[in-house]
This record gives C-alpha cells, sequence and structure tokens, in this order.
C-alpha cells in the first residue's frame, strides 16, 4: 500500500457533496446485517396474539451472541380520519417498543398502556426504543385483496410504492424514560450508532409482513376460502418506509463529534482502498459485480423532484462513463482504484464521484469494516471550552474551518434568508424566511458560518497572546462558537462548510447525507424539505438471513446467486 491522504474537509464538507453521499459497507443497516448473518443470530416469533380486526400485540426475539432483544409490536385499527405522519399525531397503525431481553406479561401489558400513546406515555430503562407506523393503506388493502382472493399482488405495484408501511418517528437513547445510550453502548452490537434503531426496524418488517398475511387469511377464512401465502420474492422487495422532514436537519449541526466520526470513518475507508496497490482477481470480481448490480439500482431508481431528476440524468451519465473508461482501459495494474479516483474526480459530477466512492470499499471489507467501530462518539471531552487557547490560535482555526464564511458578505440578504426555528403548534423544527416572518427572536444556533464571523469580528482588536478565556469573561454570547471551532480543530469533518441559512440552501442535502449513512437507497425528495425512503428493501428476512447474503443485499441481483458466494469473504485472498 502507499500513503494517500484523507480527503480535504474544505472538499468533502460543502452540502453539495454531502447531499450526494450514498449508503456503503459503513451505513448503519448493513453493519447490523453484517454482524447477525456472521454471527449466527437466532430469531423467533414468541407471540402473535392478534384478532380479526387487527387488533392484539406480537412479540418477535432476535438471539444474539450474549443477548436476546426483542421487539414488542401493538396493532391497531385505526381510523381514516386519524392517520397523520405528523409528530403531534396521537394515533398509529402501529406502535412499537424494543425491550432487552425476554419481556414477561406483566411487561406486556405495562407497555400496552403506554406505547400506543407514545409521546403521552412514558417507559423504563428496559425499554431500548419506541416507534410507531402507519399502514400504507391503498397497497395494504391491495395486498390484502389479493392474498385473501388465493392470488399474488401486482408486483410492480409493489415495486411503485416499496413499503406496507412507513414509520413516523423511531426514538432511543433515553426518549420518553427508555435506556440512556451510555447504558448500552459497550455492548459490541451497540457500539455502532443508531443499531438499537436499525434492529427495530428491521423487526418491525418482520412483523409487517406477517401481520398482512394474518390479515389476508381472515379475510379469506371469513369467506370460505384458503388465502395465498406472499411469495418469498415479493415479500423480500418490501422495506419499512419512513418520510423524514427538517426535523432531522439540525442533527448534524447539534452532534459535530458524531457527524464528523462518521465521515472521518467513510474518508479513511476510502483512503485505504486507494492506497492498495494490486488489486487480486477476487477483489476486481466483486468489484464489476457490485458494479453490474449497482447500475442496475440506479436504473431502478425513480423520482419527480426536479432537483433529483437533474442529478439522476447527471449519475446515469457518469455511471454510462464509468461503464466505457472499464471496458476501454480496463483497470490499471498498479494502484488501479488510486488512478480509478483521481480520474473520477476529473471526469464526474459530485454524486457520480460520491457513488463511486462507495462501490470502491465493497471489495474490502477486510480493509475498512473495523472503522465502524469508530463512527460513536463521547462528547464529554470536546464539550468543554480550552480557555487556554490563545486569540491568535483561535484566529488561525477559524480562519482555515470558515474560511468560506469569513468570505461571505453577511450583510446580503441573499446570505441570510433563513432562519431555523421550532413550530410551536407542530413542535417540529422550520426554516422559515426571515425577512418575511416574525420569527428571527425565535431562531435557532443553526448557523456555524455567520456565528463564526461575527466571533472573528469581535477578536479583531484582542491582542494575540490572550487566553480565550479572559475574551468569554467579556463576551459570553460567543461560547457557541468557540467551542464549535475548537471541536472543529479536534474532529476535522464536524462541521457543514456552507451557508445554512442561504436562500439558496437545500435542507434535503442534510437529510439525504444523514440517511445514506442509515444505509437509505433511492432518495425520493417531495420537497426541498423532506425526502421519502425505504428502508431493508431486498433484505434477507431473519429466517434467510443463514441462507442469504447479510451485506450485498441492497444491490438487485443481476444472475443467478451472483455475489452471495462471495459475500461473506469479501477482499479476502
Amino acid at each position: 500500500m502507499t500513503q494517500v491522504s484523507c480527503r480535504d474537509p474544505n472538499l468533502v464538507m460543502r452540502l453539495a457533496r454531502l447531499g450526494s453521499i450514498h449508503q456503503s459497507r459503513l451505513s448503519f443497516m448493513r453493519i447490523l446485517t453484517r454482524r447477525m448473518a456472521d454471527e449466527s443470530w437466532r430469531f423467533e416469533q414468541t407471540e402473535f396474539n392478534i384478532d380479526d380486526t387487527g387488533v392484539g400485540h406480537a412479540v418477535y426475539t432476535a438471539f444474539g451472541p450474549e443477548r436476546a432483544y426483542s421487539l414488542i409490536a401493538y396493532a391497531h385499527d385505526l381510523p381514516a380520519e386519524k392517520r397523520s405522519d405528523r409528530v403531534i399525531a396521537e394515533a398509529w397503525d402501529a406502535t412499537f417498543t424494543l425491550f432487552d431481553g425476554i419481556p414477561t406479561a406483566d411487561d406486556i401489558e405495562r407497555l400496552s398502556h403506554n406505547i400506543p400513546v407514545q409521546e403521552a406515555g412514558r417507559v423504563s430503562g428496559s425499554e431500548l426504543s419506541v416507534s410507531r407506523a402507519n399502514r400504507s393503506v391503498r397497497l395494504w388493502e391491495h395486498v390484502v385483496s389479493a392474498l385473501a382472493s388465493g392470488v399474488q399482488p401486482d408486483a410492480a405495484q409493489l415495486d411503485a410504492v416499496g413499503y406496507l408501511m412507513r414509520t413516523t418517528a423511531v426514538y432511543g437513547s433515553g426518549k420518553l424514560g427508555a435506556a440512556d445510550r451510555e447504558m448500552i453502548a459497550g455492548r459490541p452490537e451497540f457500539r455502532v450508532p443508531f443499531q438499537v434503531e436499525m434492529l427495530s426496524v428491521y423487526l418491525t418488517r418482520w412483523f409487517v409482513r406477517d401481520l398482512v398475511q394474518y390479515m389476508a387469511g381472515c379475510r379469506a377464512q371469513a369467506s370460505g376460502k384458503t388465502a395465498a401465502t406472499l411469495a418469498p420474492e415479493l415479500a423480500r422487495s418490501l422495506g419499512i418506509g419512513n418520510s423524514t422532514g427538517l426535523g432531522m436537519a439540525p442533527f448534524l449541526l447539534n452532534h459535530p463529534v458524531l457527524f464528523s466520526n462518521w465521515v472521518a470513518a467513510r474518508e479513511v475507508a476510502l483512503q485505504r482502498v486507494r492506497g492498495v496497490e494490486t488489486a487480486s482477481a477476487k477483489e476486481i470480481a466483486i468489484f464489476q459485480d457490485i458494479f453490474a448490480r449497482n447500475t442496475r439500482s440506479v436504473a431502478n431508481w425513480h423520482s419527480e423532484h426536479p432537483v433529483q431528476l437533474e442529478k439522476l440524468a447527471a449519475l446515469h451519465a457518469d455511471v454510462d462513463m464509468i461503464a466505457a473508461k472499464l471496458a476501454d482501459e480496463g483497470l490499471a495494474d498498479r494502484y488501479p482504484w488510486e488512478s480509478l479516483y483521481q480520474w473520477s474526480a476529473q471526469a464526474l459530477t459530485v454524486e457520480g464521484q460520491e457513488w463511486l466512492v462507495s462501490l470502491l470499499l465493497e471489495p474490502y471489507g477486510h480493509l475498512v469494516d473495523d472503522l465502524a467501530e469508530a463512527m460513536s462518539a463521547d462528547n464529554t471531552a470536546t464539550f468543554r471550552i480550552a480557555g487556554a487557547m490563545t486569540v491568535a490560535r483561535l484566529r488561525e482555526v477559524l480562519q482555515d474551518v470558515y474560511g468560506w464564511a469569513l468570505a461571505t458578505d453577511w450583510a446580503l440578504p441573499a446570505n441570510k434568508a433563513r432562519a431555523w426555528y421550532v413550530s410551536e403548534e407542530k413542535l417540529e423544527p422550520r426554516l422559515g424566511e426571515r425577512f418575511e416572518e416574525p420569527i428571527e427572536e425565535y431562531e435557532q444556533p443553526l448557523a456555524p458560518g455567520r456565528d463564526a464571523t461575527q466571533l472573528f469580528a469581535a477578536l479583531a482588536h484582542w491582542p494575540d497572546e490572550t487566553p480565550i478565556a479572559e475574551f468569554l469573561l467579556r463576551h459570553p454570547e460567543h461560547r457557541h462558537s468557540v467551542r464549535r471551532a475548537q471541536i472543529a480543530n479536534r474532529a476535522p469533518y464536524a462541521e457543514i462548510r456552507d451557508n445554512t441559512i442561504s436562500q439558496d440552501v437545500l435542507p434535503i442535502d442534510m437529510l439525504r447525507c444523514k440517511l445514506a449513512f442509515f444505509g437509505a437507497m433511492h432518495f425520493d425528495p417531495r420537497s426541498d424539505r423532506w425526502v421519502r425512503i425505504c428502508m431493508y428493501g431486498n433484505a434477507p428476512y431473519p429466517e434467510e438471513l443463514s441462507l442469504r447474503d447479510g451485506d450485498f443485499w441492497v444491490y438487485p441481483d443481476v444472475g443467478p446467486d451472483a455475489t452471495r458466494d462471495a459475500a461473506p469473504n469479501a477482499g479476502e485472498g
């Protein structure tokens, strides 16, 4: 291997690039399914007490090497007029909790009074997450009706929607009294961020498949018929939907160390792969196979949003250019991935470049998968301000991290046209028009570039050798900006290096970035402020994990068992 530098944060942390990131080996869904397959987790449906109206509860237990976790699902008969995906909704088609261990009858009874009401209830340290979901009504009815009639549902309709239920929230980390992350972060299966939530959604998908089959059976029985069993390949095509709005966008700004660790893991992974001197025949075969499958995935990606349509058109052209280059020139004998990456940086759009970055990691699980363990964060050490830092050093940091902001004319209305605030009515983050709405006094501190510029100006007449603690005694209003700058000085990918309150800002760039780290694909923006996704589409169900690939399931097959045999040992030998 040769020494290749990680990419510059000034390149990586621009919103246009963050909004072009794709899922990869280091996405949280794939980390979980890979672990469960490698460790031979065992799964059981331990209870299914639901009546013919679809009301009741079910329990699904996952047995890992040391511990068991149980999804307790409560199914409800929800009137159509009460169905809403808003945070302020008070009823859902199904509600869930991930329980630490195997629940007793008393646990299920206790939780039956709390989980169905979500925010109006309270849980305990035995519960790890709380979530809820609503049906995709038309597709749900189509599937139940078809199976009850003894036939399979229409595959085209399944593909058009992609899910039978969509989550409207999946809460962990102490929400409503659930276990704080610190209580479970030391467990191997939960060291990687969001593994509790990903496990909850994975088991929810199993419950949804069983519930729709059960409801079809009830309807068929009522008419003296026998329901068809949903075909495994059709069931596998269905994931769990999610519509994510502005509530997720501030997360990346409010968790700079965690965000830096996510991006740093991906960048170090790319660095390692670019440094590979020669690729083995097996590694090249895996790359070629995943390239073909990912090409098919891109072809299946549809959206109606103008921004996404433009990006998809560019990605299609980029994929064709990569295919032509590989066909005409093949891979270089020495440092093949560095050569391909350097070509892509000049030839492709940002969307195509980041698509290729994820693809380059696929043959090299043995080089990059260990980086997942570094993706969590303890903010304690970084929260305290280093008061001994001098004014001169802080100026240097500000010029390095916020150079783009210092060059921005913040007096121009276009550069501060938006303001982040929390809606009192909807209890959700909003991005309003600063000069058209009376919201400025409610603005959230989500414009770090502007605030850093104000800090830089306030430092102008302070002597270089002055400790920053002395400055903050006189100007405590700049504490948050000093803290962010010091964090970014230690965590290079902590700060988005773009204007988050510009008239041109696209919040969907932040949403897509976070969702890509979750493992989402085929992003379908519905506006510049919310995006629709599907989780675990095409993933193996629990009973299939030992038979099918637990890692490369995100890519559609292009031939019989294309990568399935190679997947468990990808990149070895």
